[in-house]
């Protein structure tokens, strides 16, 4: 239940960013108003129970006994299908936090995954990290995973809800199943558009509309700390490439250096 909760959440809070980056900023910011307290929020509340429903799910789908092939039942199609569709959420949840939140916080891991692309979101950046992020490695290799991710989670969440109602007894008469089976895909169908949304918004932008953003929230980021909305936090912000450095005098051209050398004679000083 934690997770599902947080997954609507989440993907509403990204699907936002259609509207305008923002938004989005704004959306994000109030999540990071926790400040010291996030990290606790994140284990607590998603990272244990991820792992805690990882682990028992990979237990669950390795003791199932799939019959689709004997029983071509909607049933038994969905029940297999919830099994699947769990294998590959736990795969992409993995990655996708890996990528953008990079699991762990700490200089010495950071410096060796983060050349890696991943880490890649900046939460005081929030939408122009974003979409750089999904146009790492060519630009279609994250789309197309985060696209086959998101909608196995949503059919895992869904068709879960309704076999978790059956497990704790709220539907379990043909008429209430069917019942509950219409919400579930009412249910599902209304979050596949709030994840289809939440996706075209983070593909579809370019590096132009990237850096477009960036200066939205860099402007942001300097009222939001003036109103105390925000902590100074550095790690959060986005990093500018370094500037090359400056060619020293010695390292300049032969011509270049009797240029300045004919110059200083001819200063009568």
């Amino acid at each position: 239940m934690p997770l599902g909760l947080y997954m609507v959440i989440h993907l509403t809070t990204n699907a936002s960013l259609m509207n305008s980056p923002e938004t989005f900023q704004r959306a994000v910011y109030m999540i990071h108003s926790a400040g010291k307290a996030l990290p606790l929020i994140e284990w607590g509340g998603i990272f244990i129970p991820l792992l805690f429903h990882g682990i028992l799910g990979v237990w669950i789908a390795k003791n199932a006994k799939l019959n689709t092939s004997h029983y071509r039942f909607a049933s038994n199609r969905r029940y297999a299908w919830q099994r699947y569709t769990g294998i590959v959420a736990l795969v992409y949840l993995f990655f996708h936090i890996l990528h953008l939140h990079g699991w762990f916080h700490f200089g010495p891991y950071l410096e060796v995954i983060r050349p890696l692309q991943f880490a890649a979101f900046k939460p005081y950046n929030a939408a122009s990290t974003l979409v750089e992020s999904m146009n790492q490695w060519g630009g279609f290799v994250w789309p197309a995973f985060y696209l086959v991710g998101m909608m196995c989670c949503v059919y895992h969440l869904a068709n879960g809800l309704w076999t978790a109602g059956i497990t704790w007894g709220l539907w379990i008469t043909p008429a209430a199943q069917k019942r509950a089976s219409k919400v579930s895909v009412v249910f599902g169908a209304v979050l596949s558009v709030i994840a289809l949304s939440a996706w075209w918004a983070a593909v579809a932008p370019g590096p132009e509309e990237a850096a477009q953003y960036r200066e939205i929230e860099n402007r942001m980021y300097d009222a939001n700390l003036e109103s105390g909305v925000i902590s100074d936090m550095p790690e959060k912000r986005y990093e500018e490439p370094a500037a090359e450095a400056s060619v020293a005098p010695d390292a300049q051209s032969p011509r270049a250096n009797a240029q300045k050398a004919d110059s200083n004679d001819s200063n009568p000083l």
